[in-house]
């Protein structure tokens, strides 16, 4: 690899740039650059008496790729700028393949060696080269915006998605996407009035913009067409309707507004494991009454079907449950009911979680313990009241007798002051006895209110 640490060791251990999957150079399967391919012939030296092959992969914006040849003979290596051969000018792109890995990605693009389409490259580029490439690719957001301005302003149905400067800044190619057919020839004038170069217009599809964009799926990894996919297959909802997916275009539909390729990843398997089923238009007669088709688990092989009358209450019945009733009916006769399949058929218990620590839950620390303090306070406080009046019930029973034989005596007999003091004090004794129960704490502070009255 052009960084000189992906390769091996004179042992035969790879090194490792240990970059985390974020290789500096871009050249790297995970690196930074999309669709770049990993050069695993790069340390296999050739056969004796073969040389090496003289065409080139040269990378260029957004993953955007062409095959030159090397006609000079230059020591090119991977990583390397140069200048490549354009319609009108050059253009500078880093190569991002050389050696056998290149006849394989000709292969793939079906390009022949003798093909018109593969260029020169003039030579490697100076510093003068990078900085004019660079300053052209610092105007590309501002042509952009620009761009999008006249667009308005002629009330064209297009939407320009991308712009891209070539390397000596004397062309610029607009890349937009439109559902009709659009007349851009005043666009066109407008552009190079406005911008001073050569404009050329390319119509890409809604799926190559997202390519060449870039972003992360709703699977939460980057899309498929901006990192290995170059297929871009038709896909229909008939690929969802076969794997039992429901038809929202919010979950079906991709980045790019149609629906996922991914679709099509998994759908041969799909149709191979419904071939033993059954048609769902397929009506099951039962000697309860006529059955229709409900849904499918297909590598579980279930399939669950409700009464025409009562279709409120699902069955579930197996795959060979089903194929027999078919056999039934094909011979003029009836099945049993649903209810006795459906008792037939075992359903696997699930394990969730296995308590193999002795834990019982895993959410055991989240709700707060509470404290049993309080509690067990009250208790005692309540035990120590009825023992008190276990052991000196005869004491309470003569303290509540008395004052009431006095307050009977107080309207004949005329009493004193001191006489009054000395009835009174069983009801002082009672009151105490119903006075809350202060802390130790809280004696201090307590003190007798109107200490001259009461004396």
């Amino acid at each position: 690899m052009a960084c000189g640490s992906c390769g091996t060791t004179e042992n035969g251990v790879p090194r490792g740039c240990k970059s985390n999957g974020n290789c500096g150079t871009g050249t790297c399967g995970s690196g930074s650059e999309k669709l770049a391919v990993f050069d695993w012939l790069s340390n296999m030296t050739l056969p004796s008496g073969q040389e090496r092959f003289n065409i080139f992969e040269v990378r260029f914006k957004n993953g955007r790729k062409h095959f030159f040849k090397n006609t000079e003979n230059l020591t090119i290596s991977m990583g390397d700028v140069v200048a490549v051969e354009s319609s009108p000018g050059h253009d500078i792109g880093v190569v991002s393949l050389a050696g056998e890995l290149v006849k394989v990605q000709m292969k793939k693009r079906n390009i022949t060696i003798d093909s018109e389409e593969i260029n020169k490259i003039y030579r490697k580029a100076t510093q003068k080269d990078i900085d004019i490439w660079q300053t052209a690719r610092d105007k590309e957001e501002e042509t952009q915006r620009k761009g999008r301005e006249i667009l308005g302003r002629l009330g064209l149905q297009m939407k320009l998605s991308d712009v891209e400067y070539q390397g000596d800044g004397n062309k610029a190619t607009f890349y937009y996407t439109a559902e009709t057919r659009v007349d851009f020839r005043q666009l066109i004038r407008d552009f190079a009035s406005a911008f001073s170069v050569r404009v050329e217009m390319k119509q890409v599809g809604a799926r190559q913009e997202a390519a060449r964009l870039g972003g992360i799926g709703s699977c939460g990894r980057e899309l498929c067409c901006s990192t290995w996919l170059t297929d871009f297959r038709k896909v229909t909802t008939s690929a969802a309707r076969y794997q039992q997916l429901s038809l929202n275009p919010l979950k079906l539909a991709g980045q790019c507004g149609k629906l996922k390729c991914c679709l099509n990843f998994e759908l041969d398997s799909y149709l191979d494991a419904l071939k033993p089923f059954p048609k769902q238009e397929l009506v099951l007669k039962t000697e309860k009454g006529e059955a229709v088709f409900v849904k499918m688990d297909i590598f579980k092989n279930f399939l669950w079907y409700t009464y025409k009358e009562e279709s409120s209450k699902w069955f579930r019945l197996t795959l060979e449950h089903v194929l027999e009733i078919i056999e039934l009916n094909k011979n003029n006769e009836k099945s049993a009911s649903l209810e006795e399949y459906e008792s037939e058929v075992e359903i696997p218990v699930k394990v969730s979680f296995e308590d193999a620590v002795g834990e019982d839950s895993l959410t055991r620390f989240d709700a707060p313990i509470k404290s049993n303090r309080r509690k067990k306070s009250k208790k005692k406080f309540t035990e120590v009241a009825e023992n008190s009046t276990v052991e000196n019930p005869q004491k309470q029973g003569n303290q509540q007798r008395k004052p009431q034989q006095q307050i009977q005596k107080q309207p004949q007999k005329p009493t004193s002051v001191n006489n009054q003091e000395n009835v009174n004090q069983p009801n002082a004794a009672i009151q105490s006895t119903n006075k809350k129960r202060y802390n130790n704490r809280n004696r201090k502070n307590r003190k007798p209110k109107n200490d001259s009255n009461s004396q």
